[in-house]
This record gives structure tokens, C-alpha cells and sequence, in this order.
């Protein structure tokens, strides 16, 4: 069946036109969410965002237009946007306190120096961060994510992430010597 024709029978909610593009793509679509939830999620949270694809198809299949392309790109990409809400929901619950995280080594401030006050402000220092600069941070070192896994996660390039990691370090070494100054 042509994309065309699965879009006319989604549109006219036909259960076999449903069952057909499950059958056609589900594993497909599991691999796409699986690797936007790497280091993160679970194979039960991959096979949810894929599940969640389907049903937003049945939900709204006037979303998909074959004129703009292929129906496995398009469930491609709502798979990948349901895993990676999925990701930041799973990173936002899991509310780690900063003690329990050793960022000090990997940012290149030495243990001996953050004791007290110095370990507050590196706290509340990556508390201030923005998004995505926090998530990037704390999958790079709490999760330890490599640099290509958090940017296909994150849809940024590679490059982008490295950089994002270096200018952040850089903030946070200031940030804890300002405090050190005070």
C-alpha cells in the first residue's frame, strides 16, 4: 500500500490500515526512540515512545501529508520527539541531589578546594545553568554519556555539544572562584 492510500484509509479510520503500518514499522520506530533514549531511558520507556507514534497517527492522521514525504519519516520523527520528551522527563524526575554528583574532577577544580562554602557554589552554580547547557553537563558527567550520544539525543551536532561542555566548565570555574574571592 502507497503512502497516499494509507493516509486516505488512516483519514477514514480504518483498524487495518493501523495494523498494517504497526506491522511495517514498529521495530523501526523502536530503533529511533531506543537511541534518542540511550544512557537514559528503558526498553519499556523506547517501546512506549514508539507506541505513542502510532497513536498520535490514529489521533491526527490529517497531521501526515505524502506530498512532504514518506510515512516512515514522518512516524520517525514523532517517535523521536516522543523519546526525547520522554528523556527530559525522565532527567527532570530524577532529582539527584549535586553532593551525590562528583562533578569536580572532570570540570578541573580540585576535591581539596571545594570543601564548604566552595562545594555550595559549585551547587548552585549548575543549579543557575540553562537548558540545555544543565542536561548536557549532567549527562556528560552524572550519566556518562559520550559527546555524539548526548547530541543525538539532544538533535544538536556533536561540535555544538563539545562546545556547549567547554564554555560551561569554563562558567562554572569562574563562578567557583568568584565565589572563593568573596
Amino acid at each position: 500500500m502507497t503512502d497516499e492510500k494509507t493516509a486516505a484509509a488512516l483519514a477514514a479510520r480504518s483498524e487495518r490500515a493501523v495494523a498494517d503500518v504497526i506491522a511495517r514499522y514498529s521495530r523501526h520506530l523502536y530503533t529511533v526512540a531506543a537511541a534518542a533514549l540511550r544512557g537514559v531511558g528503558t526498553e519499556q520507556d523506547a517501546e512506549e515512545a514508539a507506541a505513542d507514534a502510532f497513536v498520535y497517527l490514529w489521533e491526527h492522521p490529517e497531521k501526515f501529508d505524502p506530498r512532504r514525504g514518506s510515512l516512515k519519516t514522518w512516524l520517525s520523527v514523532v517517535a523521536r520527539s516522543r523519546a526525547l520528551d520522554r528523556s527530559r522527563e525522565i532527567l527532570r524526575c530524577r532529582a539527584v541531589s549535586l553532593e551525590e554528583i562528583e562533578l569536580a574532577d572532570p570540570l578541573g577544580v580540585p576535591e581539596a578546594l571545594l570543601a564548604g562554602e566552595r562545594r555550595a557554589a559549585l551547587n548552585a552554580a549548575v543549579d543557575a545553568l540553562a537548558e540545555p547547557d544543565r542536561e548536557i553537563l549532567l549527562r556528560r558527567y552524572y550519566f556518562g554519556q559520550k559527546p555524539r550520544e548526548i547530541a543525538a539525543a539532544l538533535g544538536l551536532d556533536k561540535k555544538q555539544v563539545d562546545n556547549r561542555l567547554y564554555q560551561t566548565k569554563r562558567r562554572l570555574r569562574a563562578s567557583v572562584a568568584g565565589a572563593e574571592g568573596e
